[in-house]
């Protein structure tokens, strides 16, 4: 036998009746389909602590009897009242009633005399024989409590009258008024000196005095601002109880706090919130084991229509918590034990087993055994020995046959399948998986070690990240001086400049560039010029022209490929090298620094030495940007007459062509005197030998 468990705060809660694991069947049913049965996995290992401890629909309220022998439970459809015996373990009998249960109470110490509160406004005395007396009251109940000295039965009803039924005498006493109009949702009676305490709808708590019948106190109930209560609806007043030691009272409210009160001041010294919202329907206080227990073992076991919340009555620690499938009607603890029963809206009522709460009840010691046992052999769940696939992965495993058979458990969107089943399907539709994953464990690892190195990483904000930049490189200048300097991206008042996009420095507008003129041109002679980018295009231009005439080249049928090619691949080294020369030659240069603008020159002359005849803007000597605006061949005419027939070309194959008209004897001997210059016949020879020239 297996009993479900849960571990609420690593608080094992071991649920006995009411769960999943826990089903009731008829004996008439187990006997027809017993062959069936015995494949039912829940069916075999159900535990059933009490037989038939359910109602056909939903169970009302539970109570245990004083003796501790009985619990009575009531529930519907139909309303009826099911006692159950612990002794033999099952129900005891079962009597139906012409209403519902609202509440009811054990007058006697066993289950012979009860009364039941029914919404019909009746109340209903049952005796052991069955129905001993029906009356009715004015207004329709809402709760009940009896007064065991004066026998006095007290019933809290819609208005603002708790009405006082006497059973010793068998009439009605005069009722108690109190101030609530919208009427008194609970009653409870001070087990130590009887005091009357009336939780109203108006969000008070009334006290009175059986002996004098009158009021000696009234106590409101606020629920402090920190614990969010900022709903519009009125506190009411929704569960009372008293502790047996005569001072101590919780009180529950309908936004589903818990206030505790000594009843000797009016301020709670613990306030606990449900987190759920919803009213607060039973409030029991657990001494443990015994009353000599020590005072840290006192809980407070609250519940409403979700869940059961157990924690420390003095500081409010969380114990555990218990959540059923179905609402919560109801809570009932069984004395001196940890066991709890629940009504739910459902067909089984809840039976909970809390070992750290207390011990197994006696009629239910083995309970104790099996705990122990499951701890000392943990079962492993159901579906630990099957895996989830979904349709798709199916037919990527090859196994799409097998749908419709007991092999695959359809659940859901896909199907349960055996594990030993899988991973051989698994292995034989990817037999290079281990391969894979030995290959993405090393990766992992590689990656780990990797992010384990060191790097200087200067995280950049999404926001004016050139700002943040700058700031960064003046705070490394001002560390390297050692001068202490706060970063405004670490100051909360600047730090909104970081994060914010209404804060985005915009560099385009008009007001950034008046008031920043010197970053622009810093900008501008940082970016490439347009010489710059003019010479890399036209170097992979020569390139691509030069790559193309030795594919021309090469492909030809002529004897002399080769020693065009290896002629072609000189030149094209005898620039290269030319072009370092005038880098070197630059740099090398006395009393003057090697800057990015003279760089910038040094390729303009570079250009202008491939290019031919070319000033720094890359046009040609000469030529102004009025003569760029005229065509090529009235410039080329112009140039002509200007250069008196000189003119240099760049040939297809890279090299360079100038062509010149020479000029005559009489024209170059007379040039010089036309220009004002001395005669050559008059000039004194060069040579030392003077006696030659005579």
């Amino acid at each position: 036998m297996v009993l479900q468990v849960s571990n609420a705060n690593n608080v094992k809660i071991y649920t006995v009746s009411g769960g999943l694991g826990s089903r009731s069947i008829p004996d008439w049913l187990a006997r027809q389909k017993k062959k069936t049965l015995k494949k039912d996995l829940e069916y075999r290992q159900r535990i059933e602590l009490i037989q038939d401890f359910e109602f056909p629909e939903a169970s009302n309220k539970i109570k245990c009897t004083a003796d501790g022998n009985y619990t009575v439970a009531t529930g519907v459809y139909k309303p009826q009242m099911r006692v159950y015996e612990f002794a033999e373990m099952s129900m005891k009998f079962e009597r139906h009633t012409d209403a519902e249960n609202v509440n009811f109470e054990i007058l006697s110490d066993d289950w012979t005399k009860t009364v039941h509160l029914q919404t019909d406004r009746s109340i209903e005395f049952q005796a052991q024989g069955g129905i001993h007396y029906r009356t009715r009251i004015p207004k329709f109940g809402r709760d009940l409590a009896y007064h065991y000295p004066s026998c006095d039965l007290l019933v809290g009803a819609a208005g603002n009258e708790v009405y006082r039924l006497n059973l010793e005498q068998g009439r009605f006493l005069n009722p108690i008024a109190t101030d609530s109009d919208l009427g008194v949702n609970c009653t409870e009676v001070n087990p130590a000196h009887q005091l009357f305490g009336f939780g109203t709808a108006q969000g008070t708590v009334e006290f009175w005095d059986p002996r004098s019948r009158s009021r000696v106190g009234l106590l409101q109930p606020q629920v402090p601002a920190t614990f969010g209560n900022t709903d519009s609806t009125a506190l009411e007043v929704s569960a009372l109880k008293f502790r047996h030691d005569g001072l101590s009272l919780a009180a529950g409210t309908n936004t589903g706090h818990t206030l505790l009160y000594d009843l000797r001041s009016n301020v709670p010294w613990l306030v606990k919130d449900h987190q759920y919202g919803f009213p607060i329907k039973t409030l029991h206080w657990h001494d443990g084991i015994s009353a000599s227990s020590s005072e840290s073992s006192g809980k407070v076991i609250v519940s409403d229509c979700k869940i059961v919340k157990i924690w420390d009555r003095l500081n409010g620690a969380h114990f555990t918590s218990i959540e059923p499938e179905t609402d919560i009607n109801d809570v009932c603890t069984v004395d001196n034990s940890g066991l709890l029963f629940t009504a739910n809206e459902g067909i089984q009522m809840g039976a909970y087993y809390i070992p750290q709460l207390g011990p197994a009840p006696k009629w239910a010691s083995f309970l104790d055994n099996l705990t122990e046992e499951m701890e000392e052999n943990p079962s492993h769940n159901i579906y630990d020995d099957y895996k989830f696939v979904s349709r798709k992965e199916l037919n990527a495993l090859g196994l799409e046959h097998l749908i419709g058979t007991d092999t695959l458990k359809a659940y859901m969107h896909g199907f349960f399948v055996d594990l030993r089943l899988y991973e051989k399907a698994k292995l034989i539709a990817n037999p290079f998986a281990y391969d894979d994953y030995r290959e993405r464990i090393v990766r992992d690892k590689i990656e780990k070690e990797r992010s384990s190195r060191i790097r200087a990483t200067n995280k950049l904000p999404a926001v004016n990240k050139e700002l943040a930049k700058k700031l960064l490189d003046e705070g490394k200048k001002k560390k390297a001086k050692k001068e202490g300097q706060v970063n405004p991206m670490d100051d909360d008042r600047f730090k909104d400049m970081f994060a914010d996009a209404d804060f985005q420095v915009d560099q385009e507008s008009n007001e950034y560039k008046l008031l920043h003129p010197t970053q622009s041109k810093k900008e501008r002679q940082n970016a490439p010029s347009d010489d710059e980018e003019m010479s890399d295009a036209e170097d992979e231009q020569d390139g691509s022209d030069v790559d193309s005439d030795d594919s021309q080249r090469m492909s030809g049928d002529s004897d002399s490929d080769d020693d065009i090619i290896s002629k072609i691949r000189k030149e094209r080294g005898g620039h290269v090298r030319s072009k370092k020369a005038i880098q070197t030659t630059i740099r090398s240069q006395p009393h003057e620094r090697w800057t990015p603008k003279e760089k910038t020159k040094a390729g303009k002359r570079e250009l202008e030495m491939r290019m031919g005849n070319t000033s720094n803007s890359g046009r040609a000597v000469g030529v102004t940007k009025k003569d760029m605006r005229r065509s090529f061949g009235d410039r080329v005419a112009t140039a002509s007459k200007s250069n008196d027939g000189h003119r240099v070309s760049r040939t297809a194959m890279g090299g360079m062509e100038m062509s010149f008209k020479l000029q005559s004897k009489k024209k170059r001997d007379n040039g010089p005197s036309s220009a004002g210059g001395p005669d050559r016949r008059q000039r004194r020879s060069a040579s030392k030998n003077t006696f030659r020239g005579m």
